[in-house]
């Protein structure tokens, strides 16, 4: 196994019309996670903790630069406010993919002082499949 870095990294969301967008050209960084649910059972007889695993999620945060042309970021977010749609989305390094069933809950675009047009666009698990990478 070898490290590697993230350099040539992949994203592809769906826009809403579900056709998978690969945007990783405007994207400037995310970062993701696949946590699971932790139950304290702990019993009065023990010295440590006992826990169970409980549910696996997923979320994401894209960063990246506002960017209009037609099948790219903005395309595929801008009907992130006014649709109820899941997107799958499918993040790939080095060989491998870990695609999800996301629903996007905000696209927030920011105009910074130096003249810079950023957006950032979180996302959630849905429909109750487990994240697996592939």
């Amino acid at each position: 196994m070898a490290k590697e870095s993230g350099m040539g990294m992949s994203c592809a969301i769906d826009d809403s019309g579900g056709s998978a967008r690969t945007i990783s050209n405007d994207i400037t960084n995310l970062d993701w996670s696949n946590p699971r649910g932790v139950q304290d059972v702990t019993g009065l007889d023990k010295s440590a903790m006992e826990r169970l695993l409980l549910l696996a999620d997923f979320s994401i945060t894209v960063n990246g630069v506002f960017n209009d042309a037609s099948n790219t970021s903005h395309d595929v977010f801008k009907t992130v406010t006014s649709t109820s749609v899941a997107r799958t989305v499918t993040l790939g390094i080095s060989g491998q993919s870990l695609p999800n069933e996301t629903f996007f809950s905000d696209y927030s675009i920011t105009r910074g002082t130096d003249g810079s047009a950023t957006y950032t666009a979180p996302g959630s698990l849905t429909g109750g499949v487990v994240p697996t990478w592939a």
